[in-house]
This record gives C-alpha cells, structure tokens and sequence, in this order.
C-alpha cells in the first residue's frame, strides 16, 4: 500500500486540542473523497486528551486514508518544527498544512486543486468562515515596520483606512478571489514540487512568522499565491495559542523583529529594526498586563 501513488498529503500539528481534533479529522475524510490521502499528526507533547484521542482506534474507524502516521514528541518543538517533521514524508503530489481547528463543509478540494493548475500558482488558501459563518478575515500582505508602528501607536484601530491597515488589508472584502501576499498558515495547499525550490518551514520561527517568511520565499520563487473565495472552511481561531497567551504575544514579537532582521540589507534598515524592536520591548508589559491568565 506505501507503494501506491497519492495525491495529498496532509500535516496536522496537535497541542492540547482535544476540543477539535476529532471534528477535524472526521470532516477532513469526508472532504478528501476520492482522492488518495495520506496524513501526519504530528503532536506536540499535549497534557490534555489530544493523544488519548489520536491512539484510540475508534478516532480512525471508516477514515478512508491510505497512510496514518502519528508521531508523539516528547517535548513541545514548537509548531514550525512540528511541520517541518510532517513536510518530510510527505510524498504526494499537493501537499496541505493544516490547523487541527479547521472544520470542512463539504468537498473543497476539487475547486482548490484547480486553482493550483492556473499559471504560476503554488499555493491556494480558501476562505475562513467563523463558526457563527460569519466571513473570517485571513489574508495580510507582507508586513513593514511601518505598518508596525501604526499597530503600536494604536492608528490602525482608531483609522481603519487602507493606509493605516495596509498589513491587515482593510481594503479587501474577502468576497472575491485573487492572488495574495499572506493567506493565514491554518490552511496552506501547495503543489509538493515548490518544497523542492522554496524548502520547508523556517525554524528560527518557532511559532509565528514562518508561514509569512515562507509565503515571501514562494512569491520571491516567482509563485502566486491564491485565496479562493468561491469555497471555504471553518476556522476555531487560536486554539492552541489562547491556551498560552501572555507566551504567545512575547514569540510573535520576537518573530517580528527576527523576520525583519532576516531580510534587512541596509545599515538604515538594520537600525529601524533595532529600533522597532526596542519599540516592541516597551509594549510587551502592557499587552500581558491586559492579557487574560
């Protein structure tokens, strides 16, 4: 059966995600069809039920996958190296990194695999949907130091205008589909073959940035990258990350400054960077004073 030719593959990481990951899974396998499908979880040393769950036979009955593989680490890796670990056994022709808090309705594979045969696409991203259907926001274009200052200094919440939320990209009604920067990393599918030019995940983002970091590579590789609203997913959002919160906000704001030194080539660029990291120092405090515990 390892032998047989498949068409997707599939990376889930689980952290303390025993609330979702069995809709998850059984909404996964009525949305794969007919397609060949073989699937890694890849858990991160969770304390809840996760792996209870994912070793219990039931979890997987009438599941039509072709290959299973859980891999249990015995310590939290952090979800881009949990990724990393799924990405290199992945042997399909199309490759989807996934979040354990994404429920499927219906089948959107069909209209997404057809938008990776449009010229120059590598990765598709389908529209997210809050679990009340409302349209979740999901797309972002790269961000800039700018755009960071205005989150800081707070204009991007008192001004929402496409100047002040160009990271967030307020202009953009999620309605339509087009080509995009940034889809959110909970849903990524990409042809395998842009593995083999863009690489994996970038472990020096542990948690955050390394699918923007990973999406610049792809664009820069002379991808596109599409968000398809003509069919969508539900999306749990932060599940694992509210879990640890006051820990999360301190990664993202390193991840920022680390995703700004990686491409920083100038010596003005490499100050600005120091001094939006000094600028992050100063409102770490106050995010985890308000940050619930």
């Amino acid at each position: 059966m390892n032998n047989l030719p498949i068409d997707l593959s599939i990376v889930i990481v689980t952290f303390n995600n025993s609330g979702v990951i069995r809709q998850c899974l059984r909404t996964l396998s009525t949305a794969v069809g007919d397609l060949a499908a073989e699937l890694f979880v890849i858990d991160n040393n969770s304390s809840d039920d996760t792996p209870d769950i994912l070793q219990d036979s039931n979890t997987w009955k009438h599941l039509p996958f072709h290959r299973v593989e859980r891999i249990y680490n015995k310590k939290n890796l952090g979800y881009t190296k949990g990724v990393n670990q799924g990405l290199e056994k992945c042997r399909g022709q199309f490759v989807l990194m996934l979040n354990p808090d994404i429920i499927f309705v219906g089948d959107p594979f069909p209209i997404l695999l057809n938008q990776l045969h449009l010229e120059n696409v590598g990765v598709v991203s389908p529209q997210f949907r809050y679990p009340d259907g409302a349209i979740q926001p999901s797309c972002r274009r790269f961000p800039t130091k700018q755009d960071v200052i205005f989150e800081l200094l707070g204009l991007s919440k008192i001004f929402r205008t496409p100047v002040f939320n160009k990271w967030r990209m307020a202009d953009f009604d999620h309605q339509h589909s087009r080509d995009v920067q940034q889809p959110q990393g909970a849903f990524l599918l990409a042809r395998r073959d842009l593995l083999q030019d863009v690489g994996l995940l970038d472990e020096r983002f542990p948690m955050f940035f390394s699918d923007v970091d990973w999406c610049r590579r792809v664009i820069d590789n002379g991808r596109r990258i599409r968000f398809c609203a003509e069919t969508f997913v539900y999306h749990h959002k932060g599940a694992s990350v509210q879990q640890k919160r006051a820990e999360m906000i301190v990664s993202s704001h390193q991840s920022f400054v680390g995703y700004f030194t990686k491409y920083d080539r100038s010596f003005g660029e490499k100050f600005l960077t120091r001094v939006i990291h000094l600028l992050l120092l100063a409102a770490t405090p106050l995010r985890l004073l308000f940050t619930e515990t």
